[in-house]
């Protein structure tokens, strides 16, 4: 099961008592789930993402040996099974893990598909052949970042969340999370042993650059990443990056970078050599009125 699906985490970003999870199953065993983040704002009752968190959706076991044709019925009626378990609520939204590839069974029953994008390195088993990917740019800022500053594991996390102000404010940003937040996670998934954060320093005690990273067996995730604009030409973003790669080599087999839809965020991406993988974005408006203000909002375009 993903990350983003485990209850431990779920709790942190949402608080225990904020998620439920639909069930299927059979011969009483659990052969699928689908967690859900309930939030209800102005009388509207909604399903949505947790912050930091990039994928839910179903997850499915499958039987041995089974043929294709067989496997798309069987997530028919999975799928289905699921639908029907969750609550009524005015809106719906979850990003689908890019495992599942068929959304149809949502489709059929009236859910919309938006398609989005991550960048994955694949295999971690090679750390040269993996950094033969990276770009002569992104190879040239490692070098000059190794004579600049210094890697260190474990910031803790009220540092972690005030560089991070920091850095922000100096672009005339704010925060878009609260500390308490940044703490559950944090906890968790130190305890859970699945984070770690990781920074650049340099000798006069700045801090150029940092990251947060999550983990479990199937891939890690560049969770968070700050950058003080003072320092963004020393290359340290990049060389964390690299850190960040071979820190979880050996506990997991992919890095993911989260993808982005931002222009230049995802130019910046490619140039570690990661490939795009698509995810869906499902969702479902059963409001009226939110459909309305749907349909205007396309018109005032």
């Amino acid at each position: 099961m993903p990350i983003f699906s485990k209850s431990w985490w779920l709790d942190s970003v949402c608080g225990s008592n904020n998620w439920d999870v639909a069930l299927v199953e059979q011969d009483d065993k659990i052969i699928a789930s689908l967690p859900y983040f309930v939030v209800t704002k102005a009388m509207i009752k909604m399903i949505v993402m947790p912050q930091f968190t990039q994928t839910m959706g179903p997850y499915i076991i499958y039987p041995a040996d089974q043929k294709y044709d067989k496997k798309l019925s069987y997530e028919k009626t999975i799928m289905s099974e699921l639908i029907k378990s969750l609550p009524k609520v005015h809106k719906f939204s979850q990003n689908f893990h890019p495992s599942i590839e068929n959304w149809l069974p949502f489709y059929w029953h009236d859910y919309e598909q938006t398609t989005r994008y991550s960048y994955v390195i694949e295999d971690l088993s090679n750390l040269e052949k993996v950094s033969s990917g990276f770009s002569r740019a992104k190879r040239r800022n490692i070098k000059r970042a190794e004579k600049i500053v210094e890697v260190k594991y474990d910031l803790p996390v009220d540092e972690f969340y005030k560089n991070h102000s920091l850095t922000l404010k100096k672009q005339n940003k704010k925060i878009d999370y609260e500390f308490d937040l940044l703490e559950q996670m944090y906890t968790a998934a130190y305890l859970n042993q699945s984070g770690a954060t990781i920074y650049a320093i340099d000798e006069a005690n700045n801090i150029h650059a940092a990251l947060f990273i999550i983990w479990d067996q199937n891939s890690a995730y560049d969770l968070i990443s700050t950058i003080d604009p003072d320092f963004r030409d020393s290359g340290a973003a990049t060389l964390l990056v690299r850190e960040a790669i071979r820190h979880v080599a050996g506990r997991t087999t992919k890095f993911d970078f989260e993808g982005s839809m931002v222009e230049n965020v995802e130019a910046s991406f490619r140039q570690f050599g990661a490939i795009q993988k698509q995810y869906f974005r499902i969702s479902k408006i059963n409001s009226q009125l939110l459909q309305m203000k749907k349909i205007m909002s396309l018109i005032l375009r």
